[in-house]
């Protein structure tokens, strides 16, 4: 909830899903373009982020390969980074957000 309060305050536009079964649906779902980027939380019920970020990377959406996803734990340990790119997110926010990473985090993906 606050970042989704950081990102509409920075004018962007959310939306939530409520794990990562979820947020594979809706991103299989959405046409072409219709998603800028993924921020997917690690631990989220149903399927956690390692493995919706896995699932998003190996569907058929056409936007399946290019749609940055940038991971966001608690746990900021080199294995859990390490485990996410392998995943094949493209980047990591640890817990607590820390403005000026998300901001750079952005910057970086959002071309």
């Amino acid at each position: 909830e606050i970042l989704q309060y950081i990102l509409e305050d920075m004018g962007m536009s959310v939306e939530n899903a409520c794990d990562g079964k979820e947020a594979v649906d809706k991103f299989t779902a959405s046409e072409k373009g219709y998603y800028d980027l993924i921020i997917m939380d690690i631990m989220m019920p149903v399927m956690n982020g390692l493995e919706a970020a896995h699932a998003i990377r190996t569907t058929d959406h056409p936007d399946h390969k290019k749609i940055p996803i940038i991971a966001i734990s608690a746990n900021a340990f080199d294995e859990d980074r390490k485990k996410a790119l392998e995943c094949g997110m493209d980047g990591f926010l640890s817990k607590p957000i820390v403005i000026e990473e998300l901001i750079h985090t952005l910057q970086i993906n959002l071309k």
